[in-house]
């Protein structure tokens, strides 16, 4: 048995800069508290022996209750006073580097604006981002000619912008355009536009440093001449001269293969087009003729193979849609609809995957949902794709469910579950990304890594938006939403029931290139 001997105690945690402020608040109210009762005390002790003729009760309850209402004031005026003492502290605390739940208090308040504190914590974050420069061995008198050559020779792209926002340095490579007054701008199409300006925002608001990373950001649409795609690093440190050091490395050769990959596809899904336009015309034509002379199943036959081609039809649709996507001007024809009927198009499909691959799929879409705003033909392929894919990554005998439900008061929202493999995080964030496939999936299931970026296409060419949830081992649910046809009613009718007036207005697929030269 093991005896544990006294003397032997846990070692003592060293002090951190963040213990500083519990502390010393612990103390001042204690003081305060304290100083408190002393001096009801003595004024209590004094009026007894002055020969007080109030009533014992009612003297110590007045006693009492004027301590406790001081002791309530001083707490709140302690707070008051010490406030730009917990906000000087804090803030050294996170130039520092040391973890504290604290914001990061902000020179813009008001408060502090009006009584010249701004200053003081302006001082702190200037002199905390400045202090790697000053400590540096290294100098030349040259040094900025230098460094601006050697800039220039990386075929990466450096640009700086100062705290206001405007670009101070840009190297040769650089993806810059100048606006009509000849000021330099990023030229850049992020997947949201304002998403780049959205982090900077959050970083002066509650970071002394950051820094964030995006992938595959091109300089222009697909199509243009000379367009470029890159990686990008954004570093960022409050109070610095160059507050947003911004390197992009060019992936071109990386990603555009993929982007003519796209093209190619919709060259071929043009390409197909005309065939299967001649065969659900020959179908049609077969289902009018012989409509008398066939047996009732031979009926049923005709009417699935013309089910069948318009949604192939729709599809190839789709991919020359998708390939818009990447333009920045897909435009659909939403009109009002269920859930219900959208999904009655693939219906019979969706039941017979399930039962070739021995799923259980289940599926409710309750009667009292809202309409929608819908293209019909392309919402049902989002779900065919995703119920698909649950149905490819459960394992054997396993079960695929989808739901809908009011998400709130301008959108339903569109669940697919499945209990099969999950995915790693790391797979998770990179599955709308066209042709991305992991390393896994590559190697067990058949497919082209274009159907999940399709999705998103549509589901955002609706006005709603999607996403993942997974734990490898567990299972994934995918769920986009779409927009409840009477919230969106004025907006459509208002664009001849087009999706202009949604896309338009929200995250910005239509870029306006109108402030820019050339």
């Amino acid at each position: 048995m093991a005896i544990n001997h006294p003397s032997h105690k846990a070692p003592k945690r060293d002090v951190q800069m963040s213990d500083y402020w519990p502390r010393y608040r612990k103390t001042v109210l204690t003081m305060t508290i304290l100083m408190q009762i002393i001096l009801t005390l003595v004024v209590g002790t004094s009026l007894l022996i002055s020969g007080s003729s109030v009533q014992a009760i009612e003297f110590w309850m007045t006693i009492l209750a004027t301590s406790v209402a001081a002791i309530a004031l001083n707490i709140i005026l302690v707070f008051i006073l010490l406030s730009p003492h917990k906000d000087i502290v804090t803030a050294l605390v996170h130039v520092s580097g040391g973890k504290t739940d604290d914001p990061m208090p902000s020179p813009n308040a008001r408060q502090y604006e009006r009584n010249g504190f701004k200053l003081v914590l302006q001082y702190i974050y200037e002199h905390a981002t400045g202090a790697d420069i000053a400590d540096s061995d290294v100098t030349t008198d040259n040094a900025p000619a230098i460094l601006q050559a050697a800039l220039n020779q990386t075929q990466a792209g450096v640009v700086i912008l100062d705290a206001d926002g405007v670009i101070q340095f840009a190297n040769r490579n650089a993806p810059i355009v100048k606006d009509t007054e000849d000021k330099p701008q990023l030229s850049l199409i992020f997947e949201r536009e304002g998403e780049f300006e959205e982090w900077l925002n959050n970083c002066r608001e509650s970071s002394v440093r950051a820094e964030k990373t995006w992938r595959r950001i091109p300089d222009r649409i697909v199509g243009d001449e000379d367009r470029r795609i890159f990686d990008i690093t954004a570093n960022y440190e409050k109070g610095s001269a160059a507050e947003v050091v911004l390197v992009m490395f060019d992936s071109s050769a990386q990603y555009q293969p993929e982007d003519n990959e796209l093209d190619f596809i919709a060259f071929a899904a043009h390409e197909l087009r005309g065939p299967i336009t001649v065969i659900r015309g020959y179908l049609d034509v077969l289902d009018i003729e012989l409509s008398d002379k066939l047996e009732l199943d031979q009926k049923q036959l005709i009417k699935r193979l013309i089910v069948s081609s318009n949604r192939l039809s729709g599809y190839i649709n789709n991919i020359l849609n998708t390939s818009k996507y990447d333009r920045r001007h897909l435009k659909i024809h939403l009109a009002e609809d269920t859930l219900a009927n959208v999904y009655d198009m693939i219906r019979d499909d969706m039941d017979l995957r399930a039962q070739s691959q021995n799923r259980l799929l289940a599926v409710n879409f309750p009667s009292d949902l809202p309409t929608v705003a819908a293209d019909r033909s392309s919402l049902s392929e989002v779900i065919s794709n995703l119920i698909d894919n649950a149905l490819k990554y459960s394992n054997e005998g396993g079960s695929v469910y989808v739901t809908a439900s009011v998400a709130d008061a301008n959108y339903v929202k569109v669940s697919v579950q499945d209990n099969g493999i999950g995915m790693p995080s790391n797979v998770v964030g990179n599955l709308f990304h066209k042709f991305y496939r992991s390393h896994r999936s590559r190697e067990t299931v058949a497919g082209t890594g274009i159907g999940l970026y399709i999705c998103k296409a549509i589901v955002e060419s609706h006005g709603g938006t999607i996403e993942v949830s997974s734990i490898e081992g567990q299972g994934s649910t995918f769920a986009f939403t779409v927009p409840i046809y009477a919230s969106v009613a004025d907006k459509l009718q208002a664009n001849d029931h087009t999706n202009a007036g949604l896309i338009s207005s929200s995250d910005g697929w239509i870029k306006n290139h109108t402030k820019f030269k050339g």
